[in-house]
């Protein structure tokens, strides 16, 4: 490829993208692209693409707009699975007992606290006066 060519992004390609991509991807996403938008201006070897950011299991999570120097993406051939967890071996299951031998006694619970309605309403307080609006004449220029 000549050096001033940038790879083409298509629709359905599967891009691994990280800061050699843009300084935007300081944790690395994998995305599948759904259309590049070459309608938009933009610095020489850079492109904004429209794509579906895809989770650790290849489900997509988010729809994002994308912008990005072809030149720095890594193209994947399949989307990324989720690493399986380890099987461990283990021995046979013991019989179980019941919850209430084996938990300890609840502690005591505390006196009920009299409900709100029943406390007395302290008296109510009068309400200051309320001031009336400044009236103003005519004014006066001169």
């Amino acid at each position: 490829m000549p050096i001033d060519q940038t790879p083409q992004v298509r629709s359905g390609d599967l891009l691994h993208l990280t800061r050699a991509a843009s300084p935007q991807f300081a944790r690395p996403i994998t995305v599948r692209v759904i259309r590049a938008l070459t309608d938009r201006h933009t610095y020489h070897g850079w492109l904004w693409i429209d794509a579906y950011q895809l989770g650790p299991n290849g489900d997509a999570v988010a729809r994002r707009e994308l912008y990005l120097m072809p030149s720095g993406a890594r193209w994947l051939t399949s989307p990324p699975t989720a690493p399986s967890r380890p099987t461990v071996p283990r021995g046979p299951v013991a019989k179980s007992t019941p919850a209430a031998a084996t938990r300890p006694a609840a502690p005591p619970r505390p006196a009920a606290l009299p409900s709100p309605a029943a406390q007395p309403r302290p008296a109510a307080q009068p309400r200051p006066a309320a001031r009336r609006p400044v009236r103003r004449g005519p004014m006066r220029v001169g």
